[in-house]
C-alpha cells in the first residue's frame, strides 16, 4: 500500500504531490526504506528514501548524504547520488532521499569496470582538502555512522594519531558505554593505541600515507551489482558508506574480517593498489584496522565480537607491543 508522502520530502525534491507516490521497499536495521515515485517533465523518475526517529536518525543522514557525495564526486557510477536530507514535517522525524538503486539489474550497457577497479580509482584519488584546512587531513567534515556508531571525524594531520584516538579509544568509549567497565579490555585497547599504532602505521613506518575517500563500512553486504536511477547498465556499486579520509589500506581491515571477496578481486585489486611498504607487515596492518570493526561490533552488539577482538589484540601486542 502506498504512504502519503511528507511535504517536506516533496519540497526538497521538487516534486508535484499529485504525481507522487511512496511504498516500502527493502529493508535496513536502522531506519524505514522506500521507493519514491514521481513524474518530472513527463518523465518517470525513482528515488530510494530512508526514513528515521531521533537525533541519531539526523547525524547518521547528514553522514550519509556526504558520505555518498564524495564516492561519487570520484567515481559517479561507483554509488548513487544523494539528493537531499532533512527533517520531516512530522516532530523528530528525518529523511534521506537518493538515487533509486536497482539491485540485481541485468541492464545492459553499462561501463564493464571492475569492483576492484572502482576501488582502487577511489584510493588513488587524494580527498580534497576541507575548507578551512590548509593542507590534506584525515578525518572528515561531519560525524558519519558505522552501523548505529557515530564516528568522531574531526580532523588530524597524522593517520597513526588518527587512527588511535579517533577509532580505537574513541570506540573503547562505546563499548565500556553500552557492555559495562572492563578493565581487560581497557588495557588492551590502550597498549595497541600507545604501542602498535605507532609501531605499525607511525608516521615514520608507512610513509607519505595520503589521505583518500574511504567508504568505511565496505563489508560485502554494502556492495552487489546495480543499475543507478534508471540510467545506464549494471554497474558494480556500494552504499551504506561511512566515509572518512583515511589511509587506503583501512578500507581492507572490514573486507578481510566478513569475507566475501574473491581471491580475483585481492589479485586484481593489489596489482592496481599496490601494498604500502613494509610489505612483509600488510596483514598485520589489515589486522589492526579489522580490530576497530570487532570492536565496534561489540559496542553494538555485545556477544562474542569481544572475544575477536581481544584474540587480535593479544596477537599484535606479543608481536609490536615491546
Amino acid at each position: 500500500m502506498a504512504a502519503s508522502v511528507d511535504p517536506a520530502l516533496l519540497e526538497a525534491l521538487g516534486l508535484d504531490p499529485a504525481n507522487s507516490d511512496m511504498n516500502s521497499h527493502g529493508g535496513s536495521g536502522f531506519s524505514s526504506t522506500f521507493k519514491l515515485s514521481s513524474t518530472v517533465d513527463g518523465k518517470a523518475v525513482n528515488y530510494f528514501v530512508k526514513t528515521g526517529a531521533g537525533k541519531e536518525a539526523e547525524i547518521m543522514f547528514r553522514g550519509e548524504h556526504a558520505s555518498l557525495n564524495a564516492i561519487h564526486d570520484i567515481v559517479p557510477n561507483f554509488c548513487p547520488h544523494s539528493y537531499a536530507h532533512g527533517a520531516l514535517s512530522a516532530a523528530n522525524k528525518y529523511f534521506l532521499a537518493t538515487d533509486f538503486l536497482d539491485i540485481g539489474s541485468s541492464a545492459p550497457g553499462g561501463s564493464q569496470r571492475s569492483f576492484a577497479e572502482k576501488l582502487a580509482q577511489l584510493h588513488s584519488t587524494p580527498a580534497p582538502i576541507p575548507d578551512g584546512q590548509d593542507k590534506p587531513v584525515f578525518g572528515f567534515p561531519i560525524s558519519t555512522c558505522c552501523g548505529s556508531t557515530d564516528q568522531n571525524n574531526s580532523f588530524k594531520t597524522s593517520w597513526a594519531e588518527f587512527y588511535a584516538d579517533n577509532r580505537l579509544r574513541w570506540i573503547l568509549k562505546k563499548a565500556v558505554l553500552n557492555n559495562g567497565a572492563d578493565a581487560e579490555l581497557d588495557q588492551a585497547v590502550e597498549s595497541v593505541a600507545s604501542k602498535v599504532v605507532p609501531r605499525l602505521i607511525g608516521d615514520n613506518v608507512v610513509k607519505d600515507i595520503v589521505p583518500v575517500v574511504i567508504h568505511g563500512d565496505l563489508w560485502s553486504g554494502n556492495h552487489s551489482r546495480g543499475q543507478i536511477a534508471g540510467l545506464g547498465g549494471c554497474e558494480e556499486v556500494v552504499y551504506d558508506p561511512a566515509v572518512v579520509y583515511g589511509h587506503s589500506e583501512y578500507e581492507l581491515g572490514i573486507m578481510r574480517m566478513f569475507g566475501g571477496y574473491s581471491p580475483h578481486f585481492w589479485d586484481e585489486y593489489n596489482e592496481l593498489m599496490p601494498k604500502a611498504k613494509p610489505v612483509a607487515e600488510w596483514d598485520d596492518r589489515l589486522k589492526l584496522y579489522e580490530l576497530y570493526h570487532h570492536l565496534n561490533h561489540y559496542a553494538m552488539f555485545g556477544g562474542g565480537y569481544r572475544g575477536g577482538a581481544m584474540s587480535i589484540m593479544r596477537k599484535l601486542i606479543s608481536k609490536y607491543g615491546g
